[in-house]
């Protein structure tokens, strides 16, 4: 019985052990141990530099970042730029931003489907530049070294995307550049910076011509403008063509980026009695301008300054905003559409300017500018590029860019494709505003320049504006 006993405890304990999974888990081989430690250590090893790095990236999707990442038939792009959030170019850079993150926003609702019928959606990864070209180097090096970046765009002003396109040619990424107008960039021989902003060459030309129709007896022109590469650029070009047309430069002068007192400069030009003054720089600097300017109650009949009157702020200078004249890559009121495009026989791409202004405003709750109008179509141009190619492939990208001749609500956008000076921007246009009062005394900004684009006559002479 005893016996029986037993054998029955002995098989009751076997049957538990088969039913609980009793064995114990094989060690792990010393092969598998070393792989999971080869693994874990480049996490370990990147994680060095982002401590170090002066700032934390922001991630504008919570898409996984990858260069090409699969996931079943959906394919996520990087874009990586930096934003100006802090320092001299945080108003532009600000709206440029807007911009670009609002594309971003509506490209990733379906993304865009590629004949195999894959899928491709976007993830940004950005960093504060604050508008320092030191920074600037470190931080592109970073989004590609480091962050995986598989397109770049570039940051606002024409001296940090100059800094920002020498690490896009050393590493062989294509940067679309906007906010960015300078000539030079695109002349040292580049082959992967496109840009969309309309050279500066090009810049305060048709303020020129404007103030020509003004008034055929105007013969002298000063220019103060600030000591950096985008307005130096833009005045040597406008002062040649001046002179070609038969103007005098009674005054050219320079002033710091961060000069706050205008004074010797507007002694000088009162005591120089222009017909017309041009230059300014960028924002703070020509606001500041302006409104010392109208302070002294400087005698100037006609005054065109960059950057800074196409920017809805500019309108907190009151009186002192009234009849400046600026050069903008885009407005509200620009006329572009489909119809514009078959007249000029090509393709137009992308949302209606109403429906940009809409989105824009629905998102931000306010009327965009040019600067945010860039960063949507930095986007917008890359999207057809890769649409174009079939791929994200960056050569095949690449060759589309190369090949791009379409209309979009920025305008018209085309890439000069020659060794001399690859990616200089041919087709786009500047239109001109000034600010005006409308009918209820509220400051509005009109198109003045070129006639076919007026939204309102111009204003002349400033003098007798009461």
């Amino acid at each position: 019985m005893k016996r029986l006993s037993l054998f029955v405890m002995l098989l009751a304990l076997i049957f538990t052990a088969v039913q609980c999974g009793g064995s114990a888990p094989a060690p792990a081989a010393p092969a598998q141990e070393e792989a999971k430690e080869e693994a874990a250590a480049p996490a370990q090893e990147e994680a060095a530099p982002a401590e170090e790095a002066a700032a934390e990236p922001e991630v504008a999707s919570e898409e996984p970042a990858a260069e090409e990442a699969m996931t079943g038939e959906e394919t996520v792009v990087t874009i990586g730029y930096t934003a100006s959030k802090t320092g001299s170019q945080e108003v532009p850079s600000r709206g440029q931003t807007h911009g670009l993150e609002l594309w971003l926003d509506q490209i990733n609702q379906n993304g865009i489907t590629l004949a195999d019928g894959t899928v491709v959606k976007f993830q940004a990864v950005t960093y504060d530049d604050e508008s320092a070209k030191e920074r600037v180097q470190s931080l592109y090096t970073t989004l590609v070294e480091q962050d995986g970046a598989n397109f770049l765009i570039s940051p606002y002003s024409s001296g940090l995307t100059d800094a920002a396109a020498v690490i896009a040619e050393t590493y062989g990424t294509t940067m679309i550049t906007t906010g960015a107008a300078s000539d030079d960039t695109y002349k040292k021989g580049l082959t992967l910076v496109y840009q969309l902003y309309t050279p500066a060459s090009r810049y305060l030309t048709g303020a020129i011509d404007l103030l020509a129709s003004l008034n055929p007896d105007a013969k002298k022109i000063a220019f103060v403008y600030e000591n950096a590469k985008f307005s130096t650029d833009v005045v040597s070009a406008a002062q040649e063509y001046a002179e070609s047309k038969g103007y005098e430069v009674v005054l050219s002068e320079g002033y710091d980026s961060e000069a706050t007192d205008f004074a010797p400069f507007i002694n000088k030009i009162a005591a120089a009695e222009p017909d017309a003054v041009m230059g300014g720089g960028h924002f703070n600097d020509g606001s500041t301008f302006a409104r010392q300017l109208h302070e002294k109650e400087t005698s100037v009949e006609f005054l065109a300054l960059l950057v800074a009157p196409p920017e809805l702020d500019f309108a907190e200078l009151g009186d002192a905003a009234l009849g400046v004249v600026g050069p903008s890559q885009w407005e509200p009121q620009a006329n572009y559409t489909q119809e514009a495009a078959d007249a000029a026989g090509v393709e137009w791409y992308g949302p209606t300017v109403a429906d940009f202004v809409s989105a824009y405003q629905d998102k931000y709750g306010e009327e965009p500018g040019y600067h945010a109008a860039g960063g949507f179509a930095s986007g917008l141009v890359l999207q057809q590029a890769i649409e174009a190619a079939g791929s994200v492939d960056p050569d095949a990208v690449r060759a589309a860019l190369d090949g791009t001749n379409i209309m979009t609500f920025y305008g018209n956008v085309q890439f000069n494709t020659t060794p001399e000076a690859h990616g200089l921007q041919e087709a786009h246009e500047m239109v001109y505003v000034q600010w005006q009062k409308d009918a209820d005394g509220n400051l509005v900004k009109q198109v003045v320049w070129p006639v076919e684009g007026q939204s309102a006559e111009p204003i002349y002479p400033l003098a007798q504006i009461p």
